[in-house]
């Protein structure tokens, strides 16, 4: 049966080589998990006692490492150091990973989809368990604040190129 409203156009071949395709960008989470997680209290129990009120110093770091072809490991990692005068009330180290599969991206993208995407996706993870962490310690939870990942990646591409020219 024929429809009438189309007109049937003559096929023609055309031979695509494997170079000529064009594949579809290809970003998926493989997965999410804790890499390390330390807790140290080292003056206790003398330093809970202590009713002054501590500093609180906390520290964040992004890496991505290749783990096999277009698949990448990207860590989040958050130092905790709180301190009463000179004594440390607790440490708490955590390192959060996300394994993601990245494909047929230009190299230019590349940076920030590990940079800022794929940090954007791990760290809700990594707030949740460290708060989790010193809650389990006794402490009140430190809550992680949000964070532009956007505005860090720049912030660090920035004094990598100012870097470069001195």
């Amino acid at each position: 049966m024929r429809c009438r409203h189309f007109k049937e156009l003559p096929m023609t071949e055309t031979a695509v080589t494997p170079s000529q395709e064009v594949q579809a960008p290809v970003f998926q989470i493989q997965r999410v998990y804790l890499k390390e997680a330390s807790l140290e209290q080292p003056n206790s129990p003398a330093i809970l006692l202590d009713q002054q009120q501590p500093s609180v110093d906390i520290q964040l770091g992004v890496e991505a490492t290749p783990v096999a072809e277009g698949v990448f490991e990207v860590c989040v990692t958050a130092t905790v150091h709180t301190k009463i005068a000179d004594k440390t009330v607790f440490l708490v180290e955590c390192k959060q990973g996300g394994i993601f599969e990245i494909r047929n991206l230009p190299d230019d993208q590349m940076g920030p989809v590990m940079g800022i995407a794929c940090p954007q996706i791990v760290y809700p993870y990594l707030r949740g368990n460290v708060a989790d962490l010193i809650t389990r310690a006794g402490f009140p939870p430190v809550h992680l604040a949000e964070i532009n990942f956007q505005a860090m990646y720049e912030q660090q591409q920035a004094q990598q190129a100012a870097a470069v020219t001195q």
